[in-house]
């Protein structure tokens, strides 16, 4: 594999990725970041260049190591020949086995390489999904083939009559000290790990929420490396207020502004969440959303 570490082949491959939205857009959305500061400090490997078949994000070397971080250890794939990457993923070492991991993408055609590939090295492969929800901007991509690249901290957020119709609440930038709040409501999270992981993402990455007349957050959103939007959570008392839709339509609004890539996934059975996604604008993918967590036989959960 040949690591891309100039900026014009990056903003090369950023471009190309763009013609295969939205199977790409786990590689996509990672380049973007990549290419605006890397605040993860993530590398892109391709399997030969100008002309690829197969692009791998991973965090560098010093970023990984803690071998129980899956938070930290998560390798993103695109491939325009899945069928062919079992071979790769096998015979490099691209990949450390060594560790618990987890592998994303959005083509479910890469499950059977990777397992292939895991299975070789003594290593367990739970497999999940989720559907996968865009925009019609986002699918535009592949047309424009347009991107700046904005800063959160910099512009603050959209201007709105929001805060003049409802004045006991204000939209606005998630604060990276309500980090753990996000922790003890994220079920995923719960632990030191993900704590670590949300402080990043909230300190380097798009993160929005509604402040209540408390004062504390009663609905937030965040951004994931690779430009995926999650983590929403609207607390139990401001339920089906309306208070969550209000943070999703505001924070579309400010991505699309800067152009910055986002989708969303969501389980398959989690109706509710799928409707309210669906009525801020988005509408389901022609691919899925899918994770492969990986875990070395000394390193399997109990």
């Amino acid at each position: 594999m040949i690591l891309l570490d100039n900026s014009e082949q990056l903003l090369a491959l950023f471009e190309s990725l763009a013609r295969s939205i939205p199977e790409s857009l786990k590689v996509y959305g990672s380049v973007y970041h990549i290419n605006h500061g890397n605040p993860f400090n993530m590398e892109v490997l391709v399997d030969s260049w100008p002309e690829y078949q197969m692009v791998i994000i991973r965090p560098q070397k010093q970023e990984m190591t803690d071998d129980m971080d899956s938070y930290t250890n998560v390798y993103r794939i695109f491939s325009k020949d899945p069928q062919k990457s079992q071979e790769v993923l096998k015979n490099c070492e691209i990949i450390n086995w060594k560790q618990r991991l987890r592998i994303q993408g959005l083509q479910e055609s890469l499950g059977e390489g990777i397992t292939a590939a895991a299975f070789s090295k003594s290593v367990k492969v739970e497999h999940s999904t989720a559907v996968l929800l865009v925009t019609e901007d986002i699918l535009k991509l592949n047309a424009s083939n347009k991107s700046k690249f904005g800063s959160w901290a910099e512009t603050g957020h959209p201007d709105d009559d929001f805060e003049r119709e409802t004045p006991n609440f204000k939209y606005g930038q998630l604060d990276v000290s309500y980090s753990g709040l996000v922790n003890d409501n994220w079920k995923l999270g719960k632990n030191e790990r993900s704590l670590r992981y949300i402080k990043r993402c909230i300190g380097a990455l798009p993160a929005a929420c509604m402040l209540g007349p408390e004062g504390a957050p009663v609905a937030w959103i965040t951004m994931d490396p690779s430009c995926e939007v999650g983590m929403a959570y609207s607390v139990e008392k401001y339920r089906k207020t309306g208070k969550m839709a209000q943070v999703m339509v505001r924070y579309k609004k400010y991505l699309l502004q800067k152009n910055i890539p986002f989708y969303i996934s969501v389980l398959e059975e989690n109706e509710r969440s799928r409707s309210s996604v669906k009525a801020a604008g988005f509408f389901e993918a022609s691919c899925e959303w899918h994770q492969w967590t990986c875990y070395p036989q000394n390193l399997v959960p109990f």
